[in-house]
């Protein structure tokens, strides 16, 4: 796994600029791919985790409930981490400085410069697909969120927000966090995670709920 992510990584990053001008630029195309990989990519997603729960409580569909927890933790661990190397490794968007992607462009001068590694909205959606195709696994559903997942990474690079070693990076590493946490959590009941508790609030008592990710 790490030698084909590592190798398909070098090969995106070899190729990042030649296939970057390979898209002519096109204002309305641009805006278009983005607008639809926010929808896609973090709305859509965001919106499946939250129905997901309530129509799976409602219902009493514990199997919808446990699939919306394993997802929303395989997005917020995601986002996590994408936070961190994308300061980490503080590379230049396509749009910024020359257009080929530098990382730390100008040392410690101007650092943050850009976060363009990994891609937040590839390692977003892909880290929820995979949660969600090991959960239903009949081949429709793998279709439909690999597609989401795909087309969300290629909508990035089309908008011209990211390089495509940058989705590549992102679709890996959130591919591979999906199966951790679905993996993880198999021997596990995400429900022992969750706690209620009485609290006091200047408007009076309460009942706080609240979900423990660090198990």
């Amino acid at each position: 796994m790490l030698a084909f992510v590592g190798a398909g990584t070098g090969l995106a990053l070899a190729t990042d600029v030649d296939a970057m001008q390979a898209f002519s630029v096109n204002p309305s195309q641009e805006h278009n791919a983005s607008r639809y990989s926010d929808y896609a990519g973090l709305y859509a997603p965001a919106a499946a985790v939250t129905a997901g729960f309530l129509i799976g409580s409602a219902k009493h569909n514990h199997h919808l409930q446990e699939t919306s927890i394993l997802a929303e933790e395989a997005m917020a661990d995601s986002f996590i981490l994408n936070t961190g190397l994308g300061y980490a490794l503080d590379r230049e968007t396509p749009t910024q400085g020359n257009g080929k992607g530098d990382f730390w462009p100008h040392g410690t001068k101007t650092w943050p410069d850009g976060q363009s590694m990994p891609s937040d909205h590839s390692i977003l959606v892909w880290s929820f697909a995979h949660v969600v195709a090991s959960e239903y696994d009949g081949w429709a559903t793998k279709v439909v969120v690999y597609s989401l997942a795909t087309s969300v990474s290629a909508a990035r690079v089309i908008a011209r927000k990211h390089f495509p070693s940058d989705v590549f990076v992102g679709g890996a590493l959130g591919y591979y966090i999906g199966g951790y946490v679905v993996h993880r959590r198999a021997t596990e009941s995400s429900w022992s995670n969750f706690a209620l508790a009485p609290v006091r609030t200047p408007n009076g008592n309460g009942i706080e709920l609240s979900y423990n990710f660090a198990h």
